[in-house]
């Protein structure tokens, strides 16, 4: 029966060798994965450099811890130690699974899973954890742990992450990492190239030669073209429209008067006055108004209605009233 962990949960183990194969599937941009294991003294750290196993030191001095590589299978790429539990030294009480990716973030890395197998047996897993960092911004992982429980061991599914890569995991733990110039240090050395052992670095490493990728092959990195450069200086590049941006009213027909616009300012109109405001004067008097007096000899002139009217000249002396009724004869 296979278990399916939760962090932090653990797992008795009968098997007395043991398999830890870390899976992840493989794509564009997704990181190379490696498998590592810290062989951990009664203080909870290495008694010496000889005990971390990983790409440079793929076999603990004893014997007993070793990493057998990646490999391709059906669910995507693995790296697995293998860990000969009754031969291991009473003095180790922890052994690390780390998985590490070479200076690249674990948000990239897709599905990754380690599951734990009976080496002995071909049977299905004994238990598995999907991991799962918790920031994705680790760039190494304590995937879960063989630890000793009395006379036995358990396996605890941890996913503790490290932000300073599998370097800075392995200080952490006692591993004495010297840098200085022709130091001999497994943690200074070059990491192996992955092109001569790995199935993906191989798979990407056909993508630059001129035969056509198989289906079991990941797909090969597409360079992206630039997008075209726009600017004066390019005349076949696509410049934009000049004028402003909100449309132009439509043209008129030749020979057809310019009708205005609906919603833009118009010009004052000249042929027809506006009602109600003072007019200019044009020979007509306005009614109502005080009239200019007429120049003598005028013709055409008519005097405001209803306004006294100014003195042209002298009364004629031979004017009379026209006869009136009885009404109007004084008494």
């Amino acid at each position: 029966m296979t278990h399916a962990m939760l962090k932090g949960s653990n797992v008795p183990l009968q098997a007395t060798t043991v398999r830890a194969v870390l899976r992840w599937t493989p794509g564009q941009g997704v990181p190379d994965v490696d498998a590592s294991a810290l062989l951990l003294g009664p203080d909870d750290r290495v008694r010496s450099d000889e005990d971390f196993v990983f790409y440079n030191q793929p076999r603990h001095p004893s014997g007993q811890v070793w990493r057998l590589g990646k490999k391709r299978v059906a669910e995507g790429l693995t790296d697995t130690i293998q860990t000969d539990l009754s031969g291991v030294e009473p003095s180790v009480g922890r052994i690390l699974l780390v998985a590490s990716a070479d200076g690249v973030t674990f948000d990239r890395v897709r599905s990754l899973r380690i599951l734990l197998h009976d080496a002995a047996a071909d049977a299905e897993p004994l238990a598995y954890f999907d991991v799962t960092p918790e920031t994705g911004q680790e760039t190494a992982l304590i995937c879960g742990e063989l630890y000793r429980r009395g006379e036995g061991w358990k396996f605890r599914a941890l996913g503790e992450g490290y932000s300073n890569g599998l370097r800075g995991l392995a200080t952490d733990f006692g591993i004495s990492v010297d840098e200085s110039e022709g130091a001999n240090d497994p943690m200074s050395a070059p990491r192996p190239d992955a092109a001569s052992t790995s199935p993906a670095a191989a798979s990407a490493a056909s993508s630059s030669a001129p035969s056509q990728a198989t289906p079991d092959q990941p797909t090969p990195a597409r360079s992206i073209p630039a997008p075209p450069v726009v600017g004066p200086d390019h005349p076949t590049a696509v410049q934009p429209l000049p004028g402003p941006s909100r449309p132009l009213p439509p043209e008129q027909p030749t020979g057809v008067p310019a009708q205005p616009a609906y919603g833009y300012p118009q010009q004052p109109a000249t042929a027809q006055p506006a009602y109600g405001y003072p007019q200019p004067d044009a020979g007509r008097p306005g009614y109502g108004y005080p009239q200019a007096p007429a120049a003598a000899g005028a013709t055409g002139a008519q005097s405001g209605y209803g306004y006294p009217q100014p003195v042209t000249g002298a009364p004629d002396p031979d004017f009379r009233l026209p006869p009136q009724g009885p009404q109007f004869v004084g008494r």
